[in-house]
């Protein structure tokens, strides 16, 4: 049972190596960035337990971060609670930037001389004295360099509070930028059958040559963002998935592993039945001709469900 995050491969996270399905911690807050996925949030000890489990499953690479809370719950108090009566290895993926005050109100970004105080907050949240990986998430095409920041983040490195550095939510030129300050282990981005940015600006092509991790997220949520799964609606990917016996939120994350021995993924939920299912799309191979099918953008016939009227929440 332990190789069951492994059946799709490992990759390297600098020195840290990682099986390419990992876990997403920000659901078990009960709340999302955007606001559409609140909801209250599950036991602790049930949350400790899930983590458990997908540790048992494989997954050594978990995501999280300090502005990852609701009023009720901390993603890295959660995460911590975990690995602390865990006795195997576990890669933990930060990230900084991003600001919100104790009432979970947003603040502006951290300045770069603000995010010493943000690695720190992470560090005593998770219990830490240094940080395996840290992201600085930024704002895409708002932000014109990452220069200052990422540097900050170098000098935290250089000091021993980090481990290793990545992006966040960047173009292909700041990740260009940022190797020339220090070296970038990964890049994180949203990136799904639905939403291919990242394949039309050329960065999921540049992290593979450059030997980075892209870490979509929003890879089985899609448009929907934080939120949970919803119906499919994609005929296409039905098809596939009654193929293979196999569910379309597998089918989409096995999508999503095909592009690249370097794509890793980061599903989150709060499901112990989804938990194993997302962990068992590692050993889903699809077709050079489903995936053909599948990369025919555009081309999906809509399966909405009669007097169906939810929407798709916004891109920030």
């Amino acid at each position: 049972m332990s190789a069951a995050a492994g059946a799709a491969g490992t990759w390297m996270l600098g020195d840290l190596e990682v099986n390419r399905i990992g876990y997403g911690a920000m659901r078990l807050t009960g709340n999302g960035m955007m606001g559409n996925s609140d909801g209250a949030p599950i036991d602790r000890d049930v949350a400790v337990g899930l983590l458990h489990s997908a540790f048992e499953q494989g997954v050594n690479h978990v995501d999280t971060a300090a502005f990852y809370f609701s009023p009720l719950r901390s993603a890295n108090e959660l995460v911590n609670r975990a690995l602390s009566s865990w006795r195997g290895d576990v890669v933990v993926v930060t990230k900084v930037g991003p600001a919100r005050d104790p009432s979970g109100e947003w603040l502006y970004r951290a300045r770069p001389d603000q995010l010493r105080g943000q690695v720190e907050e992470n560090l005593r949240q998770l219990g830490r004295d240094h940080l395996d990986v840290v992201n600085l998430r930024v704002d895409g095409p708002r932000t014109a360099s990452v220069a200052e920041h990422f540097g900050a983040l170098a000098e935290l490195r250089e000091a021993g509070l980090i481990r290793h550095l990545g992006l966040s939510g960047v173009l292909p030129k700041h990740v260009v930028e940022a190797r020339t300050i220090a070296p970038v282990v990964c890049v994180q981005n949203s990136y799904g059958l639905d939403w291919r940015r990242a394949d039309e600006s050329g960065l999921v092509d540049l992290c593979g040559e450059q030997g980075i991790a892209f870490v979509p997220f929003f890879a089985v949520s899609g448009l929907r963002r934080e939120a949970a799964a919803d119906q499919e609606r994609d005929a296409r990917v039905h098809s596939v998935a009654r193929a293979h016996d196999a569910t379309p939120a597998q089918v989409r994350l096995a999508w999503t592993l095909h592009r690249g021995p370097h794509v890793l993924a980061i599903p989150g939920t709060t499901n112990p039945a989804h938990l194993a299912e997302n962990i068992a799309a590692g050993t889903l191979r699809l077709t050079e001709g489903e995936l053909a099918v599948l990369d025919r953008q555009g081309e999906g016939t809509a399966l909405a469900p009669a007097g169906d009227t939810r929407s798709h929440s916004p891109l920030r």
